[in-house]
């Protein structure tokens, strides 16, 4: 049986809208930056961060077969290379705050971000534990044929350089799945099923395949997970359905109502 909504509000220092709650799930509508200063120190077991990418412009590219931009949304636009650095570092200064010291964070970016990523985790104090290589097995083509497929994205996982904290991996777990051979660090799975976006889209909509393995490797039941970047709520979802406590922030309130319906999905899968 889960907890109630106790452990949840208990993070917060100070008071915080609330945009949409449940028991074990809750979602604010706000500036991640601030929200994130309301937090307790160390409150935190997990945090997943699919940060913007900041690749958005005039190019183009495939989707379902047709050419169309690869502008996203206005918080994608490209930025230069120094506002980009100092924006990474500043938010993930501010989840190592709140992440408890066997905590880990997960982040994931392309080629656009990633690199910047990186380097802020080591200036911020953090030591990578993996680097993970998402392989997409139905990538969309490279119709501009000036370079290859792009068909993968790195996941970062990573802990607070500190002496004595040992992170949480479920090895054993993680090898069961895995057929009974160590897993390894390159996962293959398709993009987002069609059916994932039913009840709405995101254009940097991540699979579920994706965020259940790095729950189930990284916590376990009733620990609190926290997303600044909720997007369409994949990983609050995917949270929910592994008996996990959710917290979601985002600006764009179009993005928490998806989160919404999906959340209210009658049919959406269950992997308890």
């Amino acid at each position: 049986m889960k907890k109630q909504l106790l452990p949840i509000i208990n993070v917060f220092e100070k008071k915080v809208k609330e945009y949409y709650k449940t028991n074990d799930f809750l979602l604010i509508n706000g500036d991640s930056f601030k929200i994130l200063q309301k937090i307790r120190e160390k409150s935190i077991d997990m945090i997943f961060a699919d940060p913007p990418y900041f690749l958005s412009g005039n190019g183009i590219t495939c989707n379902s077969g047709k050419m169309t931009s690869v502008k996203k949304a206005n918080w994608d636009e490209k930025i230069d290379i120094k506002t980009k650095h100092n924006f990474n570092r500043k938010w993930i200064r501010s989840c190592k705050r709140i992440l408890k010291d066997n905590g880990t964070i997960w982040i994931s970016g392309t080629m656009h971000n990633i690199y910047s990523i990186g380097m802020a985790l080591e200036e911020e104090g953090f030591k990578i534990i993996n680097n993970i290589t998402w392989r997409k097995t139905n990538p969309p083509p490279n119709i501009s044929c000036r370079a290859f497929t792009h068909s993968t994205e790195t996941i970062l996982w990573a802990k607070k350089d500190i002496k004595k904290a040992k992170h949480k991996f479920n090895y054993k777990l993680m090898k069961k799945i895995n057929g009974g051979k160590q897993m390894k660090d390159v996962w293959e799975t398709s993009l987002t099923k069609p059916s994932e976006k039913k009840c709405g889209k995101h254009p940097t909509q991540k699979p579920k395949e994706l965020l259940k393995k790095i729950i189930l490797a990284s916590t376990d039941e009733n620990d609190i997970i926290l997303d600044p970047f909720n997007g369409s709520g994949t990983t609050g979802i995917v949270a929910n359905e592994l008996n996990r406590y959710y917290i979601g922030i985002d600006k764009e309130k179009d993005y928490l109502d998806i989160t919404i319906r999906r959340m209210n999905c009658d049919n959406k899968d269950s992997y308890k």
